[in-house]
């Protein structure tokens, strides 16, 4: 087993633009991460999303430290994540840049605790925050779960991104 500082010399010597390009081909779907700061929709795309635990129900994100959005978003203890379908890549880039209106065009209602929703997303899960990590350049957020849209409720396939690229499920069959 390597020690901490055997594993920090080890991971020093990783590329970072290898590091990205080999985890590319990872496929991952991808999220929109909202809330709203008195009145004001805020949001930012996230890829990094995931299911943590069943009892008590929870979920998982990870945000770059240099996020401006998610400070603001912590500040409030509460988010939505709206997990894209396939027609809404266009939503990924707009919510992806930063210093432009990223509402811009964007059809939303609230959620019971004022989380905006986005129109046609596959699905939503709204949450408080339970925990909140350092890890690297991130912080892994953990969100308790206490509004959800059920998974059959969506028509559509989710938007997924592999090898720089935006992708969609094509059946096997």
């Amino acid at each position: 087993m390597n020690t901490p500082s055997q594993l920090a010399e080890h991971t020093s010597t990783i590329d970072a633009r290898r590091f990205r390009d080999t985890l590319g081909h990872y496929a991952s779907g991808l999220t929109i991460v909202t809330g709203d700061d008195d009145g004001e929709p805020l949001g930012f795309t996230c890829q990094s999303f995931y299911s943590v635990s069943v009892e008590p129900p929870l979920i998982s994100f990870s945000v770059m430290k240099t996020s401006t959005t998610y400070p603001r978003i912590r500040s409030t203890g509460k988010f939505a994540v709206n997990v894209l379908a396939h027609h809404q890549h266009s939503i990924a880039n707009q919510f992806a840049r930063s210093g432009t209106d990223k509402w811009a065009g964007i059809t939303w209602e609230p959620t019971s605790s004022g989380n905006p929703i986005l129109a046609d997303s596959l699905i939503w899960i709204d949450c408080t925050i339970h925990a909140e990590y350092e890890a690297g350049d991130h912080f892994i957020v953990v969100g308790a779960v206490n509004e959800l849209i059920s998974a059959d409720a969506g028509q559509s396939e989710p938007l997924l991104f592999f090898k720089g690229q935006y992708r969609h499920l094509q059946s096997t069959d």
